[in-house]
């Protein structure tokens, strides 16, 4: 897993050191408008990440794959986050402190790991399952490329009954990854 460079922000592979800094993040209530709770304490956040290091599922089937998302200067802003699946497609999640919404950030930040999915991973196929309610989430995803699927193929994905399934296709003609050279 790579650090991915964008002209904007920097993304960095999650590990435990990350999260001092992520708890504070995570700790914004703004993000729990539509569902989740903040992290209980940093060590209990720092035992999550740890567990993800290994970057593969427990049963070997799914590459988890967690990025956190630096600004220039610095300081965290929130993480990017995808579970590819051994079908090659592969759910995408996101969060964001809330002083960095409506900058362009998420999309900046989303579109590089898509783009790393499709390039190093041979992810097909770009799942979002969210909240229907949530709109900020909603409008991010659709300026994307993400649309709604059929109902069938939604009930693949297991949403819950106020949940949306959007998908849109990892690829784009020409695309390379956001990398600089180590």
């Amino acid at each position: 897993m790579r650090t991915l460079h964008t002209p904007s922000c920097r993304l960095e592979p999650q590990v435990a050191a990350h999260a001092p800094e992520m708890f504070e993040v995570l700790s914004d209530p703004a993000i729990y408008e539509f569902e989740g709770e903040p992290p209980p304490s940093i060590e209990r956040l720092a035992e999550g990440f740890r567990r993800k290091e290994s970057r593969v599922s427990p049963d070997g089937t799914e590459q988890w794959l967690n990025w956190v998302v630096r600004l220039p200067g610095g300081p965290l802003a929130g993480y990017v986050q995808a579970t590819v699946l051994p079908t090659g497609a592969s759910y995408i999640g996101y969060e964001f402190c809330s002083r960095c919404w409506r900058q362009g950030l998420g999309s900046v930040a989303v579109s590089a790991v898509i783009d790393e999915l499709a390039c190093t991973y041979r992810v097909h196929t770009v799942v979002a399952v969210l909240k229907t309610v949530n709109y900020r989430s909603m409008g991010l995803l659709r300026k994307l490329g993400f649309a709604p699927c059929s109902a069938q193929t939604a009930a693949e994905f297991e949403p819950e009954a106020d949940e949306s399934v959007l998908l849109r296709s990892a690829s784009r003609p020409g695309t390379q990854p956001f990398t600089t050279p180590n």
